[in-house]
């Protein structure tokens, strides 16, 4: 199994615009991706322009695919637009 954090910092006059969008490829993704076996939209409670897609995939092939649908490559340069600086993503491998 993969695993991805993907933590993204909204500007704060943005964030409205930015849940919708990122709302939208949640449930695009948990719908039309083979091989998702989760995707998900946290808050941090202690800074309010952070948010973090957790997602789990079956494979990397899967994850690469989804990288490529075109409800992801759609929404992810109307993401960028709104973050006030770069997001970091970070990919793990299951091993237990």
């Amino acid at each position: 199994m993969i695993a991805v954090v993907a933590k993204n910092y909204v500007k704060a006059e943005k964030i409205e615009e930015f849940l919708q969008i990122a709302k939208d490829l949640v449930n695009a993704t948990n719908k039309l991706d083979e091989g998702c076996i989760s995707y998900e939209l946290y808050k941090d409670p202690k800074e309010a322009n952070v948010y973090t897609i957790l997602e789990q995939w079956e494979s990397y092939q899967a994850l690469e695919s989804h990288t490529k649908a075109k409800h992801f490559t759609d929404c992810i340069p109307k993401l960028g637009e709104l973050m006030e600086k770069p997001g970091e993503t970070k990919i793990y491998e299951k091993l237990v």
